[in-house]
């Protein structure tokens, strides 16, 4: 079901998945953090990418770089000299935008002014597409529709970076109803700067990384001297990156510290072709396989004005977020750019030798770039649903068994005959090898259901059965189904579903452990 960013926010406050970071003092925009529930889940997110690119592969090997290197690095980057967004300022509310995310809606009302001509108004919308950013400019053209009429046309829609300097005193900017409040746009710099050492001077400036890629490349000799890989090969690394936004929005979406999944595959330059169409094809089959539909999930190819000036091919996968259709991950053909600057910079010799060839060159390099934040958000607003279950409404989360933060919990159906006891040992074996939850509070019903929000994909409830045959109830998150497993096969069962292995046919549980909210764990 599509479901609106309100009731995911409320729903990851709710149950602990995401909190605003340092909310009792009020917060801080652009920070979050994640609570019981949702680290689990962002970990499984990152696990399952590290194991299907890393582990799983012999041409892959990792690195963990530290955050602040030397500031030199950002210089051979580009990234001092050109990191930055045009920015805009309202000189009314304070508030900053980046120019290239608003656009203008020039709006004809039927009432005219002194000149005779038809009341124009230029109202301006935040958003990274028109239609995102259009919300806000409708609202406005209402009210104003109550003054001087209902348009008679559709608004001209007009990127503010476009309209000439001369009309931008017409513009009314988002938060406020003045024209003429906003101001020329500016170069900012995103990177966080800070100092290293005892003296905040000039000579000690430093900066948090504003992305993982960069520690690759200057480790690139390190690896090949050490590792010994051999191309093609791939340096994989997952870390924490800081920008300077300015203007954080859409939940998580786009955050000032956040967390990146990233690779850079090193490859013969005839050769790099190829491994960009390999890495453009498997990485979109990668968030399918997790559970991201078809249809909410595209791969756009950058036209080339999009292209940046070193790069060749650049493909984005993109999802469609409640919000609209955003960056999910980048692969790029970036060529051998990044080593030649670095090379440059440094005064190192960064060519890779080919014993095989006899020969000594740079390496291109293909980057599959994630992020790890919007990566959970996606698997989030996928998974959320809303349905019935015995002509109740429930809420679920319908993740993927692999990235569900919690794979199974454990109940005993009351408090009483021993079942607690029972239901205690299975949770402690199984905990030995999934992270699992144990639960004799309240209705059995309303336990299903606080999982089933939890995204939880099996319920085992020890119930009076339990005792005589030494079985239990095994319930399936997204069917309801029920059925019957030995307690001493649990673990194994919990696995195979867990590898994908289908539900066995077969009858319903018995109703002791049923759907119903009566029965109480007295």
């Amino acid at each position: 079901m599509d479901v609106g960013m309100d009731k995911l926010v409320s729903l990851c406050k709710r149950r602990g998945i995401i909190f605003p970071s340092s909310e009792i003092y009020g917060g801080i925009n652009g920070f979050w953090d994640y609570g019981p529930l949702g680290v689990e889940l962002k970990r499984n997110i990152k696990e399952a990418w590290w194991r299907d690119n890393v582990q799983m592969r012999d041409d892959m090997v990792g690195l963990d770089c530290s955050i602040i290197m030397n500031p030199r690095v950002w210089e051979a980057s580009g990234h001092v000299g050109g990191f930055s967004d045009p920015m805009v300022d309202c000189r009314v509310t304070k508030e900053r935008y980046r120019a290239d995310q608003l656009y203008v809606f020039a709006y004809l009302f039927p009432a005219v002014n002194q000149k005779g001509e038809p009341t124009e108004a230029w109202l301006a919308g935040l958003g990274s597409s028109p239609e995102e950013a259009g919300e806000g400019p409708e609202k406005k053209a209402a009210k104003l529709a109550k003054r001087f009429g209902k348009p008679a046309d559709p608004p001209t829609v007009i990127p503010f970076m476009q309209v000439a300097e001369a009309d931008r005193a017409k513009v009314i900017g988002p938060s406020t109803d003045e024209a003429g409040t906003l101001t020329e746009p500016r170069s900012f710099n995103l990177m966080f700067k800070t100092f290293v050492g005892a003296l905040e001077s000039d000579s000690n400036v430093a900066y948090l990384r504003p992305e993982t890629a960069q520690g690759i490349f200057a480790n690139f000799k390190n690896v090949v001297d050490t590792g010994r890989v051999k191309l093609p090969f791939g340096i994989a690394q997952v870390g924490k990156s800081f920008r300077n936004e300015i203007n954080p929005r859409n939940f998580t979406f786009r955050s000032r510290e956040f967390e990146q999944m990233e690779i850079e595959f090193f490859c013969r330059p005839d050769e790099a072709k190829e491994w960009y169409a390999y890495w453009r094809k498997a990485r979109f089959q990668w968030y399918v396989d997790l559970g991201l539909r078809s249809d909410r999930l595209r791969l756009r190819d950058h036209d080339a004005e999009e292209l940046a000036f070193y790069s060749t091919a650049t493909a984005d996968i993109e999802y469609s977020f409640p919000f609209g259709v955003s960056e999910l991950e980048g692969i790029a053909h970036r060529g051998d750019y990044d080593l030649t600057q670095h090379q440059k910079f440094s005064g190192k010799d960064l060519s890779y030798f080919d014993e095989e060839r006899k020969e000594r060159f740079l390496p291109h390099v293909i980057e599959p770039s994630a992020g790890a934040d919007r990566a959970t958000l996606a698997f989030l607003c996928e998974a959320y649903t809303e349905d019935q279950v015995g002509g109740e409404a429930r809420t679920v989360l319908k993740f993927h068994p692999r990235i569900a933060p919690v794979k199974a919990a454990v109940f005993p159906l009351v408090k009483r005959d021993g079942m607690p006891e029972k239901a205690r040992a299975i949770h402690d074996d199984l905990r030995r090898q999934f992270a699992v939850f144990y639960d004799e509070k309240g209705a059995i019903g309303r336990r299903y259901r606080r999982q089933d929000e939890a995204g939880t994909p099996y319920c085992i409830t020890v119930d009076s059965q339990s005792l005589a045959d030494d079985t239990v109830t095994l319930r399936d998150r997204d069917s309801c189904r029920q059925w019957r497993v030995p307690s001493a096969g649990i673990t194994s069962a919990i696995r195979d579903l867990l590898d994908g292995k289908a539900i066995p046919a077969g009858d319903a549980a018995t109703a002791p452990a049923g759907e119903a909210d009566g029965q109480q764990a007295g």
